[in-house]
């Protein structure tokens, strides 16, 4: 694998980092602040925020940003980590990425809900991948970045949870170890990277071998993926 594909997976795998702004009330300052987030279909952060949020007002200011993405553990210099730098835009319209958004984070449903409420996207300018010991890149956007994709994702979530319950839950227990009731999972993303299960209260990520950027590759993805 190269390493724009494995830092694009890493995120994807991810749902809340730090985002670093340029602070406008401490001039020349970065301002952290946590930030969850989801990716869109080429691997962009997508973050839900305020206009009245002070990181918000620095974006307006200077779109220049970073979100650093790990997962926590003991030791947090062991794990993989990707940091990624560039610049942040309000996206116009709301309710394209609303659906999305809240099957990861439906916590966020009140706040989605608010007329200052917005997202915006971090297009890369480079990433800074770390996979582990020795495995310290710079990736450059069009190596991090999947363009060509037309995922019918809604569609594809609606047809897997009404009539495949059973395989998702053999894939929950098979893939990662977790027995779950059919009921109580549920498919709540997919990209060209994989998809993303809910079993009970655990988030679950399994990856595709290759990206799948329509509906019959990620149709042939999911049967290979069940068929094993």
């Amino acid at each position: 694998m190269s390493n724009g594909l494995d830092a694009r997976r890493f995120v994807r795998g991810q749902h809340s980092g730090v985002l670093s702004t340029v602070s406008q009330r401490v001039e020349g300052f970065p301002f952290g602040s946590v930030a969850p987030f989801v990716t869109d279909a080429s691997g962009c952060p997508v973050i839900l925020i305020s206009t009245l949020a002070e990181h918000t007002k620095n974006l307006a200011a200077d779109p220049r940003c970073s979100l650093i993405v790990q997962p926590y553990s003991p030791d947090m210099q062991t794990v993989g980590r990707a940091t990624v730098i560039g610049r942040a835009a309000p996206l116009p319209d709301k309710d394209a990425l609303g659906p999305r958004y809240l099957r990861f984070h439906p916590q966020a449903e009140a706040y989605f809900a608010m007329h200052d409420f917005q997202f915006w996207r971090i297009e890369p300018v480079r990433v800074r991948w770390i996979g582990g010991f020795g495995r310290i890149h710079w990736v450059e956007p069009e190596d991090f970045l999947l363009g060509g994709s037309a995922l019918p994702e809604a569609s594809i979530l609606a047809h897997m949870n009404a009539d495949h319950a059973d395989a998702l839950a053999a894939l929950c227990r098979q893939g990662h170890g977790v027995e779950a009731e059919p009921a109580a999972v549920e498919m709540i993303g997919i990209d060209p990277d994989g998809f993303d299960v809910r079993a009970g209260e655990r988030g679950l990520r399994f990856e595709f071998p290759e990206p799948a950027l329509d509906a019959a590759a990620a149709r042939a993805a999911l049967v290979r993926r069940m068929q094993a």
